[in-house]
């Protein structure tokens, strides 16, 4: 799959080359502070963020002041209100880009965000399946009851697009309606519903391994394109990952082919200056060593895990970085200049749609998504996920 083959181009590159390719480069220069937003304090994200934050502090005298935040919007809110400098967020980023979901709202639009680094670990993003069912792929959840979180709209989007790569719709399962994630998961221990949305290495996830029912995880075959195409209509930024770590026994030894997408994205808006984003993104990556180990998932960080074809561009300065170190392409520049085109079209529409939008909000959603739809089909871009988002 040439998502995959992305990070696998990076990973087969000679150490010696990128040391030296990192020998010559631009000296690193931070502000005295920094401002991010991340996940809650008991979350890995927070942690990863603390640890870079520490690493930043001890190399370059730089400090990171960290402001935890409980949902997509208050992590974004303080980034577009220029009051920090990035967001260690989750696909919310991706969102935030494409001005859907919550973010198709006349407070906000498509958002300005450019990407400084991911982490991809070694958890996967997958439904949680009851054991006792038999469950092998996507496919064999027709007719399953499916757990739908309210208010949740990126954990809904990965169930769609799980059933997606089964050929399979919010049609083809029985609907489970939950007013918060943990719930779901209550649910299917007490054989209520039988399938949620989760990461692999959640403690839900754990629990349900532990109970009668048990876990399993469907398989994603890396060689259905047929599937990967579908899922992806639904929702392109999941990857092929081999998942390595998750509840129900699954380890290096016992690996599970599944998807997974990065957690944190740590993005910025557009204007964010030059040097603090080279900096940023030179500084995690010559001393990656140093933070690695200090918080769960911080490995996800590695040159060898970033995909340089993702769904949401870089900063500009990043992509430089990533020359200098030879390992930008002429297909990822190709792929860079389609992501920043695409989100000039959406800026631009949004633009032209707030000239004359309806005062009530429900109309307000709809003729933006209408108004969006048409402009990139007009621009001849995907409309990714149009009927749902």
């Amino acid at each position: 799959m040439r998502p995959l083959a992305h990070r696998l181009v990076i990973a087969a590159l000679p150490l010696t080359l990128l040391g030296a390719a990192v020998s010559h480069a631009s000296e690193i220069e931070l502000p005295g502070t920094m401002a991010w937003t991340a996940y809650g304090t008991n979350s890995s994200g927070y942690a990863q963020a603390v640890a870079i934050g520490n690493m930043l502090q001890n190399k370059y005298d730089s400090s990171v002041r960290i402001l935890p935040g409980d949902n997509d919007v208050s992590r974004m809110t303080p980034l577009k209100q220029g009051r920090v400098d990035l967001c260690a967020c989750g696909i919310a980023s991706y969102y935030g880009a494409e001005g859907v979901m919550m973010f198709a709202d006349r407070d906000w639009g498509p958002q300005p965000l450019r990407v400084i680094t991911t982490s991809t670990a070694s958890f996967g993003l997958s439904l949680a399946v009851a054991g006792d069912l038999g469950v092998e792929t996507p496919a064999d959840l027709a007719g399953k009851r499916i757990a739908y979180i309210r208010g949740d709209d990126a954990l809904n989007k990965g169930t769609e697009a799980y059933l997606a790569f089964g050929g399979l719709t919010w049609d083809d399962v029985e609907r489970v309606d939950y007013p918060g994630y943990g719930r779901s998961f209550d649910g299917i221990i007490a054989g209520d519903v039988d399938a949620s949305f989760t990461t692999t290495v959640t403690p839900p996830a754990q629990q349900l391994a532990s109970s009668p029912r048990g876990i399993s995880w469907p398989v994603l075959d890396p060689n259905d394109e047929a599937g990967w195409e579908r899922m992806a209509a639904v929702a392109p930024y999941f990857r092929p990952h081999e998942v390595t770590a998750g509840a129900g026994d699954i380890s290096a030894e016992n690996p599970v082919p599944s998807a997974s997408y990065p957690y944190p994205i740590v993005v910025a808006n557009q204007d964010l200056a030059d040097n603090v984003a080279y900096g940023l993104i030179k500084a995690m990556q010559e001393n990656f060593d140093d933070y690695k180990d200090n918080a769960p998932g911080a490995s996800g960080y590695a040159l060898e895990q970033q995909d340089l074809q993702w769904v949401v561009p870089f900063h500009d300065a990043v992509v430089e970085y990533y020359k200098e170190i030879n390992v930008w392409t002429e297909e990822m520049q190709s792929h860079q200049d389609k992501l920043v085109e695409r989100q000039n079209v959406l800026m631009s529409a949004w633009e032209s749609f707030m000239q004359d939008a309806p005062s009530d909000d429900e109309a307000f959603t709809t003729e933006w998504m209408e108004a969006r739809a048409t402009a990139l089909s007009d621009a001849g871009f995907e409309q990714i996920g149009r009927a749902h988002v």
